[in-house]
């Protein structure tokens, strides 16, 4: 068993990407120089922990962490997979499998994804799904000659704005946007169109796995307390904002993991400070836990078919 039942705070790897940026500020002011990162990644296998070992390794050694939750193909891998992303262009027009198809071709869990918007330039805008149903021959043909771009449903997004993405929607994500993203534990992509980058694409798994049709999955927030509202809930994950004044306690015993993002202001986790950027793990079955930060808001997303009624304020 895992002596400590406190939060394990994950450090971020920060991922380069083509539509990325230099500049991360204000969540890190300290990143990487001269490279673009788009990605900034909490709990792939590789993540390091405040325990000195890697996400991976203690869940490896510890799989108690994940409680309930657990996937059972892959019980040595946190099903949840929480990013940052940070963009300077227009992403690839892609999609991802769902876990039928990604266990089949790739073993591993397929990809259905949320996105809470942190912060948009007017212009901001993303692409989900396409305006009209399209047949597999058209859709292949637009994505040879770039007019897949204009088939899809492109819309404006404003700072609080959250989107459900399952597996199968197609989708692009555009330029001046920062998105807090809950996913599967999956890096599964098939684009279509790469606007001319010059990398693979990947069209006939995309076109096994698409859905050629217009996007009708719209997240509906829920507001539980002044404090706490649930963003968004599927059958992999639920997506709650905790705005902790006063503080707010957690636990303990839950039986399945919590991941907690701050993502705006600073605040404290049981007395260590946290500010936006950074992230931790609370393990199943743990310890009381207590959030606190005037003005700070939090992101809380974990795999229970009802929210939790394990939080309270002081």
């Amino acid at each position: 068993m895992l002596n400590s039942r406190k939060p394990i705070q994950l450090m971020p790897i920060f991922r380069e990407r083509v539509w990325g940026r230099e500049s991360l500020a204000p969540f890190f002011p300290v990143a990487p120089r001269n490279e673009r990162i788009g990605e900034v990644w909490f709990t792939c296998d590789d993540n390091l922990t405040s325990l000195d070992r890697t996400l991976g390794q203690l869940i490896r050694d510890h799989p108690e962490i994940l409680g309930s939750c657990a996937d059972s193909q892959h019980p040595g891998t946190c099903p949840l997979l929480l990013k940052l992303l940070f963009t300077n262009a227009r992403l690839s027009v892609q999609v991802h499998p769902d876990d039928e198809y990604a266990q089949k071709h790739h073993q591993s869990l397929g990809k259905t994804e949320a996105w809470y918007v942190l912060e948009a330039e007017p212009q901001g805008e993303l692409a989900l799904g396409f305006r009209q149903s399209l047949s597999r021959e058209k859709v292949r043909h637009a994505a040879h000659s770039g007019d897949v771009e204009q088939l899809l449903d492109w819309r404006k997004v404003s700072q609080g704005d959250v989107l459900y993405v399952p597996a199968g929607t197609v989708h692009s994500i555009g330029a001046g946007l920062t998105i807090c993203e809950i996913q599967e534990n999956s890096d599964i992509t098939y684009r279509l169109y790469d606007f001319g980058r010059g990398r693979d694409l990947h069209l006939d798994h995309a076109l096994d796995v698409a859905r050629l049709e217009p996007h009708t999955h719209e997240a509906r927030p829920v507001p539980l307390a002044p404090w706490r509202d649930v963003l968004m809930a599927c059958h992999y994950f639920r997506i709650e904002r905790l705005k902790p004044q006063p503080a707010v306690r957690i636990g303990p015993g839950l039986p399945y993991y919590l991941l907690l993002l701050c993502v705006k202001g600073a605040g404290n986790i049981d007395q260590k400070e946290f500010a936006a950027g950074q992230a931790c793990l609370l393990p199943a079955g743990g310890e009381e836990v207590h959030v606190d930060g005037a003005g700070s808001e939090w992101i809380l997303t974990y795999t229970a078919e009802h929210a939790t009624n394990g939080l309270h304020t002081d």
